[in-house]
């Protein structure tokens, strides 16, 4: 338990300084190349810290337990929420600038939906895998396309950075993020394998908040720098990634029979959540939100560690 825990801590610090390092050459690129911030959150910032995930995702269903990455995507994104971006916005309010912020929290919102739609029948099949891919990739040409406009319409000089400089920030930013997820995950199996939980339990829980500090690394430095729109950006990006893609992956590897009362608290609290993030008409995210959120959070984990132990 003591090797997991010195594990854990080592994984902290590891995010913390890859997190700096990958805002700032994030916001450096997205000043280049003129697209808004938000989109760079969306996606680089997004898909890189959604990393440990999809390596989990990989893993697990090799090893012939995929309910670990379901349980881990699904309980990543009601942490993300309920606990990431609940702690940024308890200290201060968030305000998001770009239009495209309202488009990436509809389709968060509709996934645990989809996610529902496609399993009530008690199986993750590979066409089910398919589709929540195109839904994916779908969303993502409507992202670039949004950011490509952007930049044509934007009469703003090109700010004078060195593209060098930034890719190597983030490039070295989000290997450590990798990194710090891996002693993460690491600690995190080792405290859960102590407890005796069911795989989707370990993931939902454990896993899903090892796999979740990348994000909060980025999403907490984001703010401290004053790049709202980088942080809110990473959370629903990373959400969006995490069902609609990393989700896919393991079921395209190996399809499985998935327990619909089991991932109800998921699918249910990832809703709730992300209704509660809906911006205001002037952008603002006020700080009750977040002290509601982390109330949330407490009754998810009571949820789902009830229903492992029922089943």
């Amino acid at each position: 338990m003591t090797e997991s825990v010195c594990y854990l801590i080592a994984g902290v610090v590891l995010a913390w300084f890859g997190g700096e390092l990958f805002v700032r050459g994030g916001v450096g690129l997205a000043a280049w190349a003129r697209w808004p911030a938000a989109v760079i959150g969306v996606t680089v910032a997004a898909f890189g810290t959604s990393s440990p995930e999809l390596m989990v995702a990989v893993h697990s269903a090799m090893d012939g337990v995929p309910q670990i990455s379901l349980g881990d995507v699904l309980g990543s994104n009601v942490v993300n929420v309920s606990l990431v971006l609940a702690l940024v916005l308890a200290f201060s309010g968030m305000k998001a600038e770009d239009g495209g912020v309202w488009r990436d929290w509809f389709v968060a919102l509709l996934a645990p939906g989809l996610v529902y739609a496609l399993l009530m029948d008690g199986w993750f099949s590979r066409q089910d895998a398919v589709i929540m891919m195109a839904c994916f990739f779908t969303w993502l040409f409507v992202v670039i396309r949004h950011a490509r406009a952007h930049a044509a319409a934007s009469a703003a000089p090109v700010e004078k950075v060195s593209v060098s400089k930034m890719l190597g920030f983030s490039l070295v930013g989000l290997l450590v993020l990798i990194g710090a997820a891996q002693f993460v995950v690491h600690g995190g199996k080792g405290v859960a394998a102590a407890l005796g939980w069911s795989p989707f339990v370990v993931g939902a829980v454990v896993v899903a908040v090892a796999t979740s500090t990348p994000e909060l690394a980025t999403t907490l430095i984001a703010r401290m720098r004053g790049h709202h729109d980088v942080g809110l950006g990473n959370i629903l990006g990373s959400n969006i990634f995490n069902v609609l893609f990393i989700a896919s992956v393991a079921a395209l590897i190996h399809p499985y029979a998935v327990r619909l009362p089991e991932i109800m608290p998921c699918l249910l609290f990832g809703a709730v959540t992300t209704l509660l993030i809906i911006p205001g008409l002037d952008g603002s995210i006020p700080r009750w939100r977040g002290i509601v959120l982390l109330a949330l959070y407490a009754a998810y984990m009571v949820l789902t560690l009830n229903q492992g132990a029922a089943h």
